[in-house]
C-alpha cells in the first residue's frame, strides 16, 4: 500500500511559461536529503532547503546566456557543475556569488545533460551519444568528441547507477517513430545498443523511469496511449551489436478517449510507480492527477488532483515528489510498504502484514472479478481484527453524521455538550480526521451566518487536536482574526501545517497593533518566553568570562572585558529591555517559529507598517541578545525561537522595508546598531578564519596514550 501526504509549495514558477513549458529544466539531489537543486529552463541555478521551503543560494548567467542542461553536484569536491549555451561548462562552490567568474571550459560538442554520481566522477553525455567523465574531459575540455547516434537520432531520456564501484549510463533515443536505447559502460569502454520497436502509429513513448537490482536494469516506458512496458536490461548481454529487446505489459492507464500528452512516470519502493498527467479512471475528465499505481496488482493506491494543470514533469528524491503545476512547484511526501493482494484491493486497512501472509490459502486468478464475498471465501483473509476495525470504521462513520445533524441550530452550551465525547475519543483514523474537518466546516458557516454565535472553547478544542489544516477548513484562521481571538490564532499557527503566507502576515500585523492593555484578560499560552522579561525590565548577566561584544570599528582584537551596561549604541547592547508584554512576545514567538516561503512571504511584509517594522526589529534585536552566548540565567522555553529563526525574520524585514526605514528617524538607531553589529561579525568570522587550518591540524593529532581524567598537554604550533 502507499501513501501521499499533504504537500506544500517549494517554490513559484518563473512567470510567462507556456502550457507546455513549465519554466524548470530539472531537480537534482542536493548535499543530503533536505537539499534539492532547482535549475530553471532560463538562466537561474536555485539550492532550496525544502524542510523550510526556503532558498540557500542562487546563481544566474547573464543576460542572453541560457542554462541548457540541469546543474548537479558533484559528489566528491561538493562543487555544482552545469552548462549554460549547450557548450560552455561552469563549475562553482556555495561561497561563489559572481556566476561570471566562477570556473568556465567551453567544450567542442554540445551537451544533452550532466550525471552525477554519490562516490564517482559525473558523466558527460553529450547530443550526439558520446560519453565522458568530468574530470577526462577537464583535462581537455576541446579534445575531439565522436558522434555515436546516426542523423536524426535524438535523445529523450537517460539515467545513471553505479554498479561494483562503475559507472553506466543508459538513454533512450527516437529516430522516425522508432526507438532505441544505449548502455554505456565506462571501464572498459563498451556501448550495447537496442531496438524497443514501435507501438504503431502515433504511438511514442512519453516517459522512462529505471532501476538497477541484482545486475540487472529494470525499465518502464509509459506509452502515450496509457500502457506502462516492462523491460529487462542485462549488464552482460550474451550478443553483439544491435539487439531487439522484448518488452511486456505491465499495466494500463484508464485512458477514455485520445492520448497522453504531458505525462511523467517514476519508480517508487515495493513495487509501486506514481504517475503524473494521467487520469486514476476515466471519470476524470480533463483535470490533472498525481497516482501511485501498485503494479503487481494494477491498483490505485493514493492520488491527488494538481490545480492549474500538470506539465509532465515529475522527480522523485529522499521520500518526496517533486511535480510542477499551475504557477508552482510543490512536494508532496510519500509512503509505500509491501502490499497484499487483499491490501491493495482495500480490504484490510487495518490488517498487518503478518496476519495477511499467514493465510495458506492459495490465490484463484479466475476468482478476480467475482463478488468481494467469494474473495473473502477464498482466501480466508478476512481475521477477526478486520472485521471489528470495519465495525469500527462503519460506527465512527455514523457518528460523525450524527453529530453534524445534533449541532445544527444549538447553543453554544448544548454545541459543546454534543462534541465532548466525541472530541475526547480521538481515534487515529483518516476518517475521524475527515470527520474534525467537516464539523469545523460546519461551525464555521454557522458562526458567519451568525455573529452572536461563537463557541470559542470548542474551536480551541478542534485547533489543539492537531488533525485540521487550513486546506481543510480555509476559514478557521480567519475567523479566529475577525474575532480577535488571540488564543485560538496562536493554537492555529502551533498546530495548523499549511498556513499560507498571506495569513501568517495578517496575523503578524493583528499581534503588532494590538495594545499589552488589551490582551491583559485573554488567556495565551506563555510557554516559549521563558526568555522574555516584560516591558521595562533589563538583562540579566553573568560575568562568566564570555558576552557577545561589538567589535571596534578600526580594530580586529575582540574586546574580552563584558560591555559596560549603559551602553546604548551596540545591537547586543545588555541593558536592553524587551519592547512588547509577555503575552505579545508569545504571540510573536509563534509567529517566528512558523514555517514560509520566502519569496511568498516577502510581498505580504510590505503591508506593515514602519511603525510595526520597528517594534518587530526591536524585539528580534532583544531576542536576539538573549538567546546568544551563555551569559544568561533563564534557558529557552520549549518552544523559544531559534537564533536562525531570529536572524531570518530580521533579514526579511530589512529586505522588505529598507528603504521605508532609511527614510524613518525614528529607525535611524536601529539600523546603525544592526549595521555595526554585521560588521563585527564580519571581522570576527575573519580572524576565526585565520586559525581555521591550525584547528584543523590539531583535530588530525592521535593520542598516542590514554590520558586520565587530568592532564597537562603542551602542543608546538608551526
Amino acid at each position: 500500500m502507499a501513501e501521499l501526504y499533504e504537500g506544500f509549495t517549494l517554490c513559484g514558477l518563473a512567470a510567462g511559461q507556456s502550457r507546455e513549458n513549465s519554466g524548470l529544466l530539472g531537480i537534482e539531489p542536493g548535499r543530503d536529503t533536505d537539499h534539492v537543486i532547482v535549475t530553471g529552463a532560463g538562466r537561474t541555478v536555485t539550492v532550496y532547503k525544502v524542510s523550510d521551503q526556503k532558498p540557500l543560494g542562487s546563481w544566474a548567467a547573464k543576460q542572453g546566456q541560457a542554462v541548457t542542461c540541469p546543474a548537479v553536484l558533484h559528489g566528491q569536491t561538493g562543487e555544482y557543475v552545469a552548462v549554460h549555451d549547450s557548450k560552455v561548462l561552469r563549475i562553482w562552490r556555495d561561497e561563489d556569488i559572481n556566476f561570471e567568474k566562477v570556473f568556465k571550459a567551453t567544450l567542442s560538442a554540445a551537451v544533452s545533460r550532466i550525471h552525477a554520481l554519490p562516490s564517482s566522477e559525473p558523466l558527460v553525455l553529450f547530443q550526439r551519444g558520446a560519453v565522458r567523465q568530468l574530470d577526462a574531459l577537464l583535462a581537455a575540455p576541446q579534445q575531439a568528441v565522436e558522434e555515436v547516434l546516426s542523423e536524426e537520432e535524438v535523445i529523450r531520456w537517460s539515467s545513471c547507477f553505479l554498479e561494483a564501484e562503475q559507472p553506466l549510463l543508459l538513454f533512450s533515443t527516437e529516430k522516425s517513430g522508432e526507438c532505441f536505447l544505449y548502455l554505456q559502460k565506462l571501464s572498459p569502454n563498451v556501448l550495447h545498443k537496442y531496438n524497443i520497436g514501435s507501438e504503431g502509429k502515433g504511438v511514442c513513448p512519453i516517459g522512462f523511469t529505471a532501476t538497477l537490482e541484482n545486475k540487472c536494469i529494470t525499465l518502464m516506458c509509459l506509452y502515450s496511449n496509457g500502457c506502462v512496458y516492462k523491460l529487462l536490461v542485462s549488464l552482460h548481454p550474451s550478443a553483439e551489436g544491435e539487439q531487439h529487446l522484448p518488452k511486456s505489459l505491465l499495466m494500463k492507464l484508464p485512458v477514455s478517449e485520445g492520448v497522453l500528452h504531458r505525462a511523467a512516470i517514476a519508480c517508487l519502493e515495493e513495487g509501486h510507480i506514481a504517475i503524473v498527467g494521467a487520469p486514476p479512471s476515466a471519470s476524470t475528465g480533463d483535470r490533472d492527477f498525481l497516482c501511485i499505481w501498485n503494479t503487481n496488482f494494477q491498483t490505485l493506491q493514493a492520488s491527488k488532483e494538481l490545480p492549474g494543470g500538470a506539465y509532465g514533469q515529475l522527480w522523485c528524491n529522499a521520500g518526496k515528489l517533486y511535480v510542477t503545476h499551475g504557477k508552482m512547484l510543490t512536494v508532496l511526501p510519500y509512503r509505500c510498504e509491501k502490499s497484499s493482494l487483499a491490501a491493495a484491493l482495500g480490504k484490510l486497512k487495518q490488517t498487518s502484514t503478518q496476519e495477511v501472509t499467514s493465510s495458506p490459502s492459495v490465490l484463484n486468478w479466475n476468482s478476480f472479478p467475482h463478488e468481494e464475498a467469494a474473495l473473502e471465501q477464498k482466501t480466508g483473509m478476512r481475521t477477526r481484527r478486520s472485521k471489528l476495525n470495519l465495525k469500527s470504521q462503519a460506527t465512527l462513520a455514523t457518528s460523525i453524521t450524527q453529530v453534524l445533524e445534533d449541532i445544527k441550530g444549538v447553543s453554544r452550551e448544548e454545541v459543546e455538550e454534543v462534541l465532548e465525547p466525541f472530541l475526547s475519543c480521538s481515534p487515529v483514523s483518516p476518517q475521524f480526521q475527515l470527520g474534525l474537518a467537516h464539523i469545523a466546516v460546519e461551525l464555521l458557516k454557522r458562526c458567519q451566518a451568525d455573529p452572536g454565535f461563537y463557541p470559542q472553547s470548542v474551536l480551541a478544542r478542534l485547533a489543539q487536536t492537531g488533525r485540521l489544516s487550513h486546506s481543510s477548513c480555509p476559514g478557521f484562521l480567519m475567523l479566529a482574526l475577525e474575532k480577535h481571538d488571540y488564543f485560538l490564532a496562536q493554537l492555529c499557527l502551533q498546530h495548523f501545517p499549511d498556513i499560507p503566507e498571506a495569513v501568517t502576515c495578517a496575523f503578524l500585523k493583528a499581534f503588532l497593533s494590538v495594545a499589552d492593555a488589551d490582551l491583559m484578560q485573554v488567556s495565551v499560552d506563555l510557554e516559549g518566553v521563558s526568555l522574555v522579561d516584560g516591558p521595562g525590565q533589563s538583562l540579566e548577566v553573568v560575568q562568566n568570562g564570555f558576552s557577545p561584544v561589538l567589535l571596534e570599528e578600526d580594530s580586529c582584537d575582540v574586546q574580552l572585558t563584558p560591555p559596560k551596561l549603559d551602553q546604548s549604541s551596540s545591537w547586543t547592547d545588555m541593558s536592553l529591555t524587551c519592547p512588547v508584554g509577555l503575552k505579545k512576545s508569545a504571540l510573536l514567538n509563534e509567529i517566528i517559529r512558523s514555517s514560509y516561503s520566502e519569496s511568498f512571504l516577502l510581498p505580504h511584509l510590505k503591508d506593515l507598517s514602519a511603525q510595526q517594522v520597528i517594534l518587530f526589529l526591536q524585539y528580534l534585536q532583544y531576542l536576539y541578545v538573549r538567546s546568544s552566548g551563555d551569559v544568561y540565567t533563564q534557558l529557552p522555553g520549549l518552544r523559544a525561537p531559534t537564533m536562525t529563526q531570529i536572524m531570518d525574520w530580521v533579514s526579511l524585514l530589512l529586505d522588505a522595508h529598507f528603504a521605508v526605514l532609511v527614510m524613518a528617524p525614528e529607525a535611524k538607531e536601529l539600523l546603525a546598531q544592526l549595521h555595526r553589529f554585521v560588521r563585527s561579525q564580519v571581522r570576527l568570522y575573519s580572524e576565526l578564519g585565520k586559525i581555521q587550518g591550525t584547528l584543523q591540524e590539531l583535530s588530525k593529532i592521535k593520542k598516542e596514550q590514554e590520558i586520565g581524567l587530568y592532564s597537562i598537554e603542551v602542543i608546538e604550533l608551526f
